[in-house]
């Protein structure tokens, strides 16, 4: 999928990169799989604003994606790929030989009436479901469970991956995204193939209205608060504000904020790349 450049007709189309929406093939969702989203405009049960930044924005429909494909055995048909609002990838739609249907986030080259299944025994080929312990090393895999039967949680947005490095013991070692290499138990269940819409990173939304749309607002900088409100507010003129840090103190700079000795500290064989 390409970016696609407007002409500047408009300050707002001016920087715009939209997504082309080459790869879309329909705009109906399956109705049976949309759940209602209700927005919290950032406010709690009282009515209290608990988080910031957060209000209006699109109505949305969630779509329930299947991240554990546990359907072992049973061959689904590609009936569409289709647009989420609520996330950065592609979702494809299958349709099950037993007559569900489900969602799936979609691999890159995913095509419509494309065969796919999951399952110990099938082929490593893009959009099959199988365990890390048998797919060949080396292969490139998204939606990877971080404990068996849980579903995916690792490398599930726009043009992420993991790769499959070696396999020993029970345990599979896996290069992360974020460079940081990683074990999992190898009876954890992966789909082949990385995930769709990769130039998602390069979109750019051109204005501040789209930002609204996606019900996000205008965030105030720290240094032009007062010294009530943050850390780094007050002083004469445009005064830097001091060291960066978060509106509770934290430094936001160089401060390390993973726990010194958090459980999964032994799964991880080498840290992601500074």
């Amino acid at each position: 999928m390409a970016l696609k450049k407007l002409k500047p007709i408009t300050a707002g189309t001016r920087h715009r990169l939209a997504p082309s929406f080459d790869d879309i093939t329909t705009n109906i969702p399956e109705k049976s799989l949309l759940t209602t989203i209700k927005k919290t405009g950032g406010r709690n049960k009282q009515g209290k604003m608990t988080m910031r930044y957060i209000g209006g924005g699109h109505k949305q429909k969630l779509r329930e994606i299947d991240f554990k494909r546990n359907k072992t055995g049973i061959p689904a048909t590609v009936k569409s790929i289709e647009y989420d609002p609520t996330r950065s990838a592609r979702i494809a739609l299958l349709f099950y030989a037993d007559g569900s249907k489900t969602y799936i986030i979609a691999p890159n080259g995913l095509k419509v009436d494309q065969v796919v299944v999951s399952g110990p025994d099938v082929a490593p080929e893009i959009g099959n479901a199988l365990p890390l312990a048998k797919i060949p090393v080396g292969t490139v895999v998204h939606n990877v469970e971080m404990k068996p039967g849980k579903g995916g949680a690792i490398a599930r947005s726009a043009g992420c991956f993991v790769q499959l490095l070696a396999r020993e013991n029970g345990m599979a070692t896996l290069k992360m995204p974020s460079g940081e290499m990683r074990s999992v138990l190898d009876v954890c269940m992966a789909t082949v193939g990385a995930t769709s819409n990769p130039d998602h990173m390069n979109e750019s939304v051109g204005k501040a209205g789209r930002s609204r749309w996606r019900g996000i607002r205008p965030r105030t900088r720290a240094v032009a608060m007062n010294p009530v409100d943050h850390p780094m507010g007050g002083g004469e003129g445009r005064a830097s504000g001091g060291h960066p840090r978060s509106r509770n103190g934290l430094y936001a700079k160089g401060k390390k904020t993973r726990h010194p000795k958090k459980y999964s500290d032994r799964l991880i064989i080498a840290k992601r790349k500074k």
